[in-house]
């Protein structure tokens, strides 16, 4: 059984990850690679790929004797702590992410309407963008913005568009919302929104969305103009590894 390239987006990765803890904990004792990948119907190449991140993220655990089993993550257990747990896992996402892309790292949702930053992971190196102007108010000129009203339908973006007026933050900032609303339609969910100095001189940023069910959310970076040739690589990074941010939102 071959994948094709659609099929080994985060998005799916995510389903079949969720196939195989599924699997894993239908087996009380255990279960091999070989058996998942013949119970699941997964190559084994792509399986290992999975059963590696879910291990890395604590998913998984694997027994001594042989055979994966569930793992520690409080993210698994309905417990009182599981927000507390989802948290500290996004951050430590963020955290690795930073340190891979050599940019600020954020995770933002539209929630009750409005663009929200949730949490983020910046540095002596990846210093995060200047918010000098609210990101609530900025959605037309950040790609985090941007990324998350392209998630919703048409009728959505006017409606935000109708309470945060868009206004010119710098010379490259679109204003006009026709145009805004063709660009938004015409964003490819595959590909990242980005950000060429829209919202802030100095800096550029890109998007990428990690939607799961109902919930509208982004991965994004910034870095500053000097670094802008290695923005579009560093997103195809954060895209790649978007699938441990969506399978945390989707346990």
């Amino acid at each position: 059984m071959a994948l094709d390239h659609r099929q080994t987006e985060p998005v799916y990765a995510v389903r079949y990850a969720l196939r195989v803890l599924q699997t894993v904990d239908s087996h009380q004792h255990g279960v091999s690679a070989k058996q998942l990948a013949r119970e699941i119907g997964l190559p084994m190449g792509y399986l290992t790929q999975l059963l590696t991140m879910l291990r890395r993220e604590r998913y998984l655990g694997y027994l001594p004797g042989g055979g994966y089993v569930i793992g520690d993550s409080q993210v698994l257990y309905g417990a009182a702590g599981r927000d507390t747990a989802l948290a500290q896992k996004l951050r430590a996402i963020l955290v690795e992410l930073r340190d891979e892309v050599g940019a600020a790292v954020y995770f933002s949702r539209y929630d009750d309407g409005e663009v929200r930053i949730i949490d983020f992971a910046d540095g002596p190196h990846a210093p995060k963008v200047n918010e000098w102007v609210d990101f609530r108010s900025a959605a037309h000129a950040s790609a985090v913005g941007k990324c998350l009203l392209s998630q919703l339908d048409h009728n959505g973006r006017l409606e935000h568009l109708s309470r945060h007026r868009p206004a010119r933050l710098t010379s490259r900032t679109e204003v006009d919302d026709k145009v805004l609303l063709t660009k938004l339609d015409r964003q490819p969910a595959a590909l990242p929104t980005l950000d060429w100095q829209e919202y802030a001189i100095g800096t550029v940023c890109a998007a990428i969305p990690v939607t799961v069910g109902k919930t509208v959310a982004c991965l994004a970076l910034s870095m500053p103009t000097t670094q802008a040739h290695r923005l579009r690589t560093a997103a195809d990074t954060l895209h790649e590894r978007a699938a441990p941010v969506l399978l945390s939102m989707s346990i």
